[in-house]
């Protein structure tokens, strides 16, 4: 008898032993990678510019193809940086009400079709220069299109705007590009695997359908959801809150709405006093889940696979950031905000971010062009490096707008 259970306690022992070397292993990178994140924000905040570029550089030498491969922890990663996602639009949203969105988007719909038209367009018109079926070119004409609501909200608290009057016309253009998404992700999923225009057609009302329901939500019963999570422990208030985010931005996935536009959704429905503690006690949780984002984005592109690419997607970033600079600035004027909002408005749309690279990877799993990836990752790390300068320095940045004529309210030039 002990002699037949001695080859299982041996096989226990390995087991047992492969696992703690695991987690040892990824103990270990993680370790490194939050240490590493901690060095380059020191040296963010020392030479003055944002922490972002930094963050994404270190995730590009840390990924496959780069000086430092990151294997065992990439998983966690991955899931850090879904939270990091869900933490940077649930707290952007704590700082607004339904009313303020609503009367955004009222006032922005028009500039969200100019933002559409201006933004898709040359992703479309590139992959048909390049040669690429028009189905490639339908997806590049979507990486093209949609600014990245993390990386935006992240700098927005960083410049400590988010009072500026500009920034809910950046916000209602965002929610509306996120809206557009959940119409184009389904018709996208349809269009790759070539089932019937009927089922794609269901599935985009159907997420549209969530979204205008968790806005209702949100409009009409935001004190009652906030008494329902309502603690004086900051532990439990914590506790819920978590929970209750990271349940909508899963029921959001799980019916081809962005987690994002559901984190976004519950913040606006959290009010009063709920809202102000919640303001208070998650920010660092936000950050350190936040910079896992940026990291885990540059680990998924492979440096090896920019070059040949670079040229092509260099020019289209050039061309569409561009664009989206006339579409904010078009989009604020049309909300009756002065010259140096306006510009403001047009550099924060610029950086483009993780819809762009899921769009992309769906492309790319379905064999639609094997390109795609490689120019996708290579444009959208251009936007975001370059958005989040131009988003720290955009009021040093010569603005080409004129001034406001003399009689102007200091609250209209803001």
């Amino acid at each position: 008898m002990l002699a037949a259970t001695a080859p299982l306690t041996g096989l226990r022992g390995e087991l047992v032993s492969a696992h703690a070397s695991e987690t040892s292993t990824v103990l270990i990178e993680l370790g490194l990678v939050f240490i590493v994140l901690a060095l380059l924000g020191r040296v963010a905040n020392r030479i003055g510019i944002p922490s972002i570029p930094l963050y994404l550089l270190a995730g590009l030498i840390m990924g496959e193809g780069g000086f430092i491969p990151i294997d065992a922890g990439e998983e966690f990663l991955s899931i850090g940086a879904q939270i990091g996602v869900v933490l940077l639009l649930l707290l952007l949203g704590l700082e607004y009400s339904p009313a303020d969105l609503k009367v955004g988007m009222r006032t922005t719909w028009k500039a969200g079709i100019v933002d559409l038209v201006l933004n898709a367009a040359p992703g479309f018109a590139v992959g048909m220069l390049l040669g690429w079926s028009a189905r490639a070119s339908i997806l590049l004409a979507g990486v093209t299109y949609i600014s990245s609501s993390g990386i935006i909200a992240r700098l927005l608290d960083d410049f400590d705007r988010l009072a500026n009057r500009e920034t809910p016309v950046i916000l209602s253009l965002l929610v509306m590009e996120d809206i557009a998404m959940a119409v184009f992700l389904p018709l996208l999923a349809v269009m790759l695997v070539g089932a019937s225009f009927v089922q794609g057609a269901i599935a985009a009302g159907i997420a549209i359908a969530i979204v205008a329901a968790a806005f209702l939500l949100a409009v009409r019963f935001s004190g009652h959801v906030s008494a329902v999570v309502h603690s004086h422990s900051r532990e439990l208030l914590l506790l819920g809150v978590l929970g209750l985010a990271f349940l909508v931005a899963g029921l959001a996935e799980a019916v081809q709405v962005s987690a994002a536009v559901g984190a976004f959704l519950l913040g606006l429905t959290l009010s009063g006093n709920v809202a102000d503690q919640i303001r208070g006690l998650m920010p660092p949780l936000r950050d350190v889940f936040g910079g896992i984002f940026f990291v885990f984005f540059g680990i998924s592109i492979d440096p090896r696979d920019l070059g040949p690419v670079l040229l092509p997607a260099l020019g289209l970033a050039l061309v569409t950031a561009v664009t989206k600079i006339i579409t904010g600035i078009w989009a604020a004027r049309q909300a009756g905000i002065g010259p140096k909002g306006q510009w403001r408005t047009g550099l924060s749309l610029v950086p483009r971010g993780e819809f762009s690279i899921v769009i992309a990877g769906l492309g790319v799993a379905a064999g639609a062009q094997p390109l795609l990836g490689p120019l996708a990752a290579a444009y959208v790390l251009a936007l975001a490096i370059a958005g989040s300068i131009l988003m720290r320095f955009a009021d040093r940045i010569p603005s080409p707008l004129k001034a406001p004529v003399k009689g102007t309210s200091s609250r209209m030039r803001r």
